[in-house]
């Protein structure tokens, strides 16, 4: 009863917080379902249940709220500014702090990492549980994702050279069209029927949203562990490595919370301002990493800041959508 009293106290009542660092421990001891493949495995169910969240999320859109997202310029500005301008700069200016050892061969893939566009599914995801604009931040990380596929080889231009035969986008376009994009214009034509009924049971569907979330950390780090990631390093290296990430992705946090108030952004905006704009996309990261290099070895190398990055990023993002829902933040 005591451990149970002192679990509630540092939770505050919040039970999305350890499910998520209960998920990374299975992970590591359990990977098995995680990575298994199939047609109702784990990994296939919490794809499909992207696309129902998605397709939820247009029906609790209406077409007058998308139109009148399209008119929040300083909202698209500040958040494509810290994705592609911020990110990368900053990047570029610490690139002394990785000029020694082991770090020297890390520092081109946090650079990767950094020039990558925001998430879609998990940025909209975490948006939608702590009570932001959701529309705002559809259309920033479709924007977002788009625009990566130009901006990202452009970035990483200056540092390698292209794969030959050019950069085959094509299975981006068609992830993000049939996962996200078809299912969400689905639910926005469903809107004037049902719209009303999702908005009243948008409680309810707050469970199903945090059980996807939950199912995609488990098998993101069933993932990692199993394929070995942190092979290759020593584990002073990578845990320096994860200790640098925590505190960019906490610099970025704070740069976009002066920026938010800087654009004098209400809170909504500031809520999606900051998930999208700290997020970056690993399906991004994969299909570009094997467009711009031919190593394998070296692919491998330019994915491990991303790898760790996105697993730092869902469980930060899943502690702060609650303290933002919870009104504590």
């Amino acid at each position: 009863m005591r451990l149970r009293a002192l679990l509630l106290k540092l939770t505050k009542g919040d039970w999305f917080t350890p499910a998520l660092l209960l998920m990374i421990l299975l992970g590591w001891l359990i990977p098995g379902p995680g990575i298994k493949s199939g047609l109702f495995s784990l990994k296939q169910l919490a794809e499909f249940g992207i696309s129902v969240i998605f397709f939820l999320y247009g029906l609790r859109l209406s077409v007058k709220q998308l139109i009148h997202c399209v008119t929040q310029w300083r909202l698209h500005l500040v958040i494509q500014s810290v994705t592609f301008i911020i990110f990368p700069v900053i990047i570029l200016l610490l690139r002394p702090l990785f000029a020694y050892g082991p770090f020297s061969d890390l520092w081109l893939g946090v650079f990767f990492l950094a020039a990558l566009p925001s998430t879609v599914s998990s940025a909209v995801v975490m948006v939608s549980l702590a009570g932001g604009n959701i529309p705002g931040a559809v259309f920033n990380a479709t924007v977002s994702s788009i625009a990566g596929i130009l901006i990202t080889p452009l970035w990483m231009g200056f540092f390698i050279q292209g794969s030959e035969g050019g950069a085959d986008i094509l299975p981006v376009f068609i992830k993000l069209t049939y996962q996200i994009l078809v299912p969400m214009v689905l639910g926005i034509l469903l809107h004037p029927r049902f719209g009303e009924l999702a908005i009243r049971k948008k409680d309810f569907t707050r469970y199903f949203d945090q059980s996807v979330v939950l199912a995609i950390v488990y098998t993101s780090f069933s993932s990692s562990f199993s394929s070995g990631i942190f092979k290759g390093y020593g584990m002073v290296v990578i845990l320096l490595l994860i200790l640098f990430l925590i505190l960019f992705f906490l610099a970025i946090i704070f740069i976009i919370r002066y920026l938010t108030r800087l654009a004098g952004l209400g809170r909504e905006d500031m809520i999606t301002t900051m998930f999208c704009g700290s997020t970056k996309s690993l399906m991004h990261g994969t299909v570009m990493a094997k467009v711009l290099l031919n190593n394998a070895a070296t692919v491998g190398l330019l994915l491990l800041p991303i790898l760790i990055y996105h697993a730092l990023q869902l469980v930060f993002t899943g502690f702060m959508s609650q303290r933002f829902a919870r009104k504590i933040w």
